[in-house]
């Protein structure tokens, strides 16, 4: 078959091309930097796929299949659909399971979405992630065709992507390794959340590219095992004791509020993180066969165990380390940020009045 990935350098879509490169497809893979193949058989072509230009060109020639990991607002998706639509046989959308509303009960595709049910008219206003994915969503539906599939996976990890509530690994993981302490809302600790191996969210992928089945269909791709985020913390303390012989620090707040105002992650923190996440996989199962699924204990061992043997950071966010050393009266060398920019601004967040959000506590 001859495949378009967008985007597909992040945690699931480099596990997907490898499946894909292994079976001997004919793959095209879009990046923003220059990548070498390892596969005969794929290419990377350098670009940005949000610039209609070079999608156009791309979408000059015919595929059997598309798969889209990009995030778009709903006007500019709404702007290519149908460019979409009439360059394969299949498009295959990259939503998120963050489109749910809350749910006692394990979630399925048909469990209702924040969009339809949310009575928050300030958050309605916004296009925001989970609203902007379920808009677009809706874009696909009510189109009149059915070469789509949409894919709803939820917190996917690897090796490169270990999440621990709202925060990436370049905020927690960073601070621990540098021996300070991590701010944690107590009200997130206690949450259910599910986390799913990101090679075996691009496994379930592979299996819909192609399938009938799944065609005019939306799927999650979950384990069926949720755990609580201190659970997930349990095993991240556990690991990272076991290879650097340290322990991480940890502080937590009653109110997670001053997390997301810092952060800017305020409808991710209420309309996500303060739910339970339970999933039902049925549907996925039934469609593609089953496939195994790493359980969230062995396979976040195995790739935080992974990465601390070279640990590696990218953009590590300024203002939340400020504000956290501000609050925890620590400190970070300048020597450890980038450039002059991200120097002052350190500065700025933790010697200045800059910070006004205090810790919270009952």
């Amino acid at each position: 078959m001859k495949i378009l990935v967008l985007g597909g350098t992040g945690a699931m879509g480099v596990d997907l091309v490898k499946i894909l490169g292994e079976r001997g497809e004919n793959v095209t893979v879009t990046s923003r930097t220059d990548r070498k193949s390892q596969f005969s058989d794929v290419k990377y072509v350098k670009g940005d796929a949000h610039d209609t230009a070079f999608l156009k060109s791309l979408l000059s020639e015919e595929y059997d299949v598309i798969v889209d990991f990009m995030v778009y607002n709903t006007e500019e998706f709404k702007s290519r659909r149908d460019l979409f639509f009439n360059a394969t046989d299949q498009y295959l959308f990259l939503s998120s399971s963050r489109v749910y509303a809350e749910s006692k009960t394990p979630i399925t595709e048909e469990s209702p979405r924040l969009l339809d049910v949310t009575t928050d008219k300030e958050y309605l206003k916004t296009d925001e992630y989970a609203l902007a994915k379920a808009r677009q969503e809706n874009l696909l539906q009510e189109s009149g065709k059915t070469n789509w599939t949409i894919i709803r996976p939820y917190i996917t990890y690897s090796n490169q992507r270990l999440q621990l509530g709202v925060y990436e690994k370049e905020l927690w993981l960073y601070r621990a390794l540098y021996g300070k302490t991590i701010v944690f809302p107590k009200a997130i600790s206690g949450k259910y959340t599910t986390m799913t191996f990101g090679a075996d969210v691009a496994m379930g992928i592979s299996k819909l590219i192609g399938n009938e089945k799944a065609m005019g269909e939306a799927f999650h791709i979950t384990t069926d095992r949720a755990i609580r985020w201190r659970e997930v913390l349990a095993i991240y303390m556990s690991v990272f004791q076991d290879v650097t012989g340290k322990e991480i620090k940890i502080k937590y707040t009653d109110d997670p509020k001053p997390i997301y105002e810092v952060m800017g992650n305020k409808y991710q923190v209420i309309y996500d993180r303060m739910f339970d996440r339970r999933f039902d996989n049925t549907k996925i199962l039934q469609s593609v066969g089953k496939f195994e699924l790493e359980s969230p204990e062995a396979g976040l061992e195995q790739c935080l165990r992974e990465f601390l043997r070279e640990p590696r950071f990218r953009n590590v966010p300024v203002k939340a380390q400020s504000w956290m050393d501000k609050v925890m009266k620590e400190r970070t060398a300048l020597n450890q940020f980038s450039g002059t920019t991200n120097k002052i601004k350190y500065l700025i967040g933790r010697y200045t009045p800059y910070f006004k959000i205090k810790l919270k506590e009952k």
